[in-house]
């Protein structure tokens, strides 16, 4: 074989290449185009965002009689907080139109049964991570916030407050709320996405399970390992409150008990096929 030949060999070898990243560039092109239009949504309407997620602190504080307000610390911070919620909501508002533009890179590679196994996972992800972020909103939130609140003492009202100027002389250090806007929007972001990043743990282990690369077996023999990165899981994500950890640990453990069955399931219906097939049975 000549030089020509070869070289001739090498640049044709690369062609395809050259076409998966033209894809490439085309799909991260409109995942971008769509997360910045999903962002200028949102800021245009960051106010009723706010509102939402300013509602499980409100409704702490009005079982307690006491106005819900936060504080701005810095005079740019309602800005940056504008800024947050854009890039907050933007994301989940473009997460479905990211995902078609990974499923659409990846599906030309793919046969028709890895196609059919794969996109229930696709949908299914989407799916866990709202219920997980629906589960910190109405059920974890107004538990931590709640707990927060408790250990305020003395009179619940702001020192300044003109109606509590008579109460003021009182042996009792008074130890009122007085939030950040952005720590508390950072503090509810953080549980949410928390949350509904552990309940991908089914559609990741399931996928897995479908691909072969763990098995109900493996995953039932490391369960008391799973059981101390849970408990680590639970104390890094969450604030120092004892209930939201426990509630935390108690969802994703029974997570992953539930999708050692989905992975045994898969498992069961494998081995059905294989001996319709008359091939050897992979072990139980």
């Amino acid at each position: 074989m000549s030089k020509t030949d070869a070289r001739d060999e090498i640049e044709d070898s690369s062609a395809p290449l050259i076409e998966h990243l033209a894809e490439l560039r085309t799909r991260l092109i409109w995942s971008v185009l769509a997360f910045v239009i999903a962002m200028v949504i949102c800021y245009a309407v960051w106010n009723p965002v706010y509102n939402f997620l300013t509602r499980p602190i409100c409704q702490a504080l009005e079982t307690r009689g006491q106005e819900c307000g936060l504080i701005l610390l810095k005079l740019q911070e309602g800005f940056f907080v504008a800024i947050q919620i854009s890039f907050f909501g933007g994301f989940i508002l473009a997460f479905p139109v990211i995902a078609f533009q990974m499923w659409r890179f990846v599906a030309p590679g793919l046969y028709r049964s890895e196609k059919q196994a794969f996109l229930p996972f696709l949908i299914a992800s989407p799916a866990m991570f709202f219920l997980g972020a629906a589960f910190a909103y109405y059920v974890i939130l107004p538990m931590a916030y709640d707990f927060f609140l408790g250990f305020q003492q003395g009179p619940l009202a702001l020192p300044d407050d003109a109606d509590t100027a008579s109460t003021a002389s009182t042996a009792m250090a008074g130890i009122v709320f007085q939030g950040s806007v952005s720590e508390y929007l950072a503090l509810t972001t953080k549980f949410i996405l928390a949350f509904g990043l552990s309940f991908q743990l089914p559609v990741a282990l399931t996928l897995m399970g479908k691909a072969g690369l763990v098995s109900s077996k493996g995953l039932g023999s490391v369960r008391k390992y799973a059981v101390v990165l849970i408990l680590l899981l639970s104390a890094i994500v969450t604030p120092p409150d004892v209930i939201s950890q426990v509630v935390l640990f108690s969802v994703v453990y029974g997570l992953y008990e539930i999708s050692i069955q989905l992975v045994r399931h898969i498992e069961t219906r494998r081995n059905e096929e294989l001996r319709a097939q008359g091939l050897p049975v992979e072990d139980e």
